[in-house]
């Protein structure tokens, strides 16, 4: 069985107490996910019991590690009180969970389900804030100024992510609190339950799949994805295609109409963009910033181009005035890579190599002049 969580450096907050505790509670998530899936016998309750008790005695053993963390650091209040709330709110759920267990029609996928979510956007929200705030004031930055800066960030995405966190935990409670009172005679009470419950869980994974600001795939997404459609590639010796995209001048954009403007243009950028990518097996992330990466299965170098300049064409259409730019509009630059992926050396860079293609390829079409798209075929 595939592991319910995948560890990758995304999830590096650069915290290296945080982090190694973050993978022990990888290897605990996986463990007891392999415990609830095992073929039933005698032990399995007594192992899957066993395997809980651990996680959530080294849950709050994490958790009180952090806290303490942050007073040492001296974090700003605000941020403490936040980060606090979630703690306290993931254990009530977990209980919760735990003691409607066997109302379950499938006893293992909502916990599962609702642990690799939780501890996503756990990783990706709230602690990543709380990594850049610890950085910040080491660096001589007030933690009231450092709590501000991710308040103010410019694309508002982390607090835009927290804040779908604290309003999906809140609807969780009380769908819980809910199944807790029901009657356990009333079986189809509880099933629809356990249905909302499983859809709410959905919504958390989608979300931390999801870059809050654009409302596309995020960075992590695009990775899992792109080593998925390679494999595919390389398996059947298929082209695959990926377009990498950046909006031209955008500093000069948010240093002449300011950051809430500039955060209007990104999401205006992707729907444009977004119009191109209509195949379900492809899939249009944010790659960084202002830059945007598609992935177009089984695509040659024409159809390809084909959609870069469909792409082009839809971002000058929009007709956004851009007064510090050459051309007095929004454009975008794409660099075109298509071809089979190679086998992955010994450091696993198949898909890097695509990538970096892709990249190369848009730095040439920015040096070229912008407004543009550069191909470059083959590895």
């Amino acid at each position: 069985m595939d592991a319910a969580f995948i560890w990758d450096k995304s999830f590096i907050t650069d915290l290296p107490d945080v982090d190694e505790q973050h993978q022990e509670l990888v290897a605990l998530f996986n463990e007891i996910q392999r415990a609830l899936f095992a073929p039933a016998d005698a032990s399995r309750e007594a192992q899957v019991g066993d395997v809980y008790k651990r996680l959530l005695a080294y849950t709050e053993y994490h958790f009180r590690e952090e806290e303490e963390l942050m007073q040492r650091i001296g974090l700003d209040e605000r941020h403490l009180e936040l980060h606090r709330n979630l703690h306290l709110q993931f254990v009530e759920q977990i209980h919760l969970l735990w003691a409607q267990r066997a109302h379950w029609s499938d006893a293992g996928t909502p916990l599962v389900g609702f642990l690799t979510s939780w501890l996503g956007l756990h990783i990706l929200g709230v602690d990543q804030s709380m990594a850049r705030q610890i950085a910040a004031i080491e660096c001589g930055t007030s933690p009231g100024e450092a709590f501000e800066s991710e308040r103010d960030a410019h694309d508002k995405g982390t607090q835009v992510l927290l804040k779908m966190i604290g309003r999906l935990y809140a609807v969780l409670s009380t769908q819980n609190a809910q199944l807790a009172r029901a009657n356990e005679n009333l079986e189809e009470r509880v099933a629809q339950r356990t249905r909302e419950l499983e859809q709410l869980n959905a919504r958390l994974h989608a979300l931390s799949r999801t870059d809050a600001l654009m409302g596309i795939a995020n960075r992590a997404h695009f990775n899992e994805r792109l080593e998925q459609v390679c494999a595919q590639a390389r398996r059947a010796q298929r082209p695959l295609a990926l377009v990498m995209i950046d909006v031209d001048h955008f500093k000069r954009y948010n240093d002449y109409y300011g950051h809430p403007q500039g955060d209007a243009c990104l999401q205006a950028v992707a729907r444009a963009v977004g119009g191109c990518v209509q195949r379900e097996t492809d899939l249009l992330a944010r790659y960084g910033g202002e830059e945007l990466v598609a992935i177009l299965t089984e695509t040659d170098e024409r159809g390809a181009l084909e959609v870069a300049m469909r792409m082009l064409q839809a971002v000058r259409n929009l007709q956004l005035a851009h007064a510090d730019a050459p051309l007095g509009w929004v454009t975008i630059s794409a660099g075109v890579h298509v071809g089979v992926p190679p086998v992955d050396g010994p450091a696993g860079n198949g898909s890097a190599a695509m990538v970096a293609r892709a990249d190369a390829a848009l730095y040439r079409a920015k040096q070229q002049g912008r407004d543009r798209c550069v191909v470059e075929s083959g590895i």
